[in-house]
């Protein structure tokens, strides 16, 4: 019976330097005989390239938080985007309620794009400092939603987020997603806005479906908040040891090393490869 594990990236398959070492490279290799194994992350296909180079990847991956699974080449197998007329009436409510613009990444001309206000936020800055291919990278003087936005991020302090997604899910509801956790990078909130089926939990069942693999058979790892809903979903959840409490608490099986331990490579050592 084919087996299907899917493994985030950020503190959890990634170390916190966002490196991954010969064991961890080696160790999943050889695993690729014995499961099918992929990702699901909140990165992009072009950010995720470097990262995980020397992995083999065989399986489609899950990318940005859910809103696109696409094969190792790149090709887009599934989309799950928020067009322009609702991502205008984010921003239009984002604006009103806290005075923030965002940051979006949307599908355009056959890419992933991002988009800034003309003058960005120091956080902004921040962020678009690890956007490597520059060319892909738009300023905009009034800032608009496009046609096909797959994320629409605001970075903010944590009460600025709290107004935001009330605002949201207020005047918004079940037509977005809406995540808010702080980031472990920079000291501010990430509010991310997605299309209500573009987030893990959905990718993954889309996935399970073109792949042919029963949930039951399903293994996910994650340390975060982006991965609860694909806890709540596949037939194993296994968790990190520097994972949130909430997440640790779905899990079925909490690791005993962390991310910067080889957490996830030791599993797979141990339990798949030597299967």
């Amino acid at each position: 019976m084919d087996r299907l594990i899917l493994s985030d990236l950020d503190f959890t398959l990634l170390r916190s330097d966002l490196s991954i070492n010969s064991f961890t490279r080696e160790t999943w290799n050889n695993c690729t005989s014995k499961a099918k194994l992929s990702i699901a992350t909140a990165r992009s296909y072009t950010g995720i390239k470097d990262l995980l180079k020397g992995l083999i990847l065989k399986e489609p991956l899950i990318l940005l938080d859910g809103t696109i699974i696409a094969s190792p080449d790149g090709d887009i197998l599934h989309m799950s985007a928020i067009d322009k007329s609702l991502g205008d009436e984010v921003l239009y409510i984002a604006q009103k309620s806290v005075g923030l613009y965002p940051l979006i990444v949307a599908w355009e001309s056959e890419e992933e794009q991002f988009f800034y206000p003309k003058d960005p936020s120091f956080y902004q800055q921040e962020l678009l400092k690890g956007i490597h291919n520059k060319k892909r990278i738009f300023a905009n003087k009034e800032l608009r939603a496009k046609n096909n936005n797959l994320k629409i991020v605001f970075l903010s302090s944590q009460e600025e987020a709290h107004i935001l997604v009330r605002a949201l899910d207020s005047a918004l509801g079940q037509q977005i997603e809406i995540k808010s956790a702080q980031d472990p990078y920079m000291d501010c909130y990430f509010t991310t806005i997605l299309h209500p089926m573009g987030d893990k939990a959905h990718a993954l069942a889309k996935l399970e479906e073109l792949e042919g693999i029963d949930i039951a058979h399903t293994t996910v790892f994650g340390d975060n908040h982006n991965d609860i809903g694909m806890f709540k979903l596949a037939g194993t959840k296994i968790a990190v040891a520097n994972a949130i409490d909430g997440l640790k608490e779905l899990a079925d099986i909490i690791l005993p090393h962390t991310n910067d331990e080889d957490a996830v490579a030791r599993y797979l050592n141990d339990k798949v490869c030597r299967a």
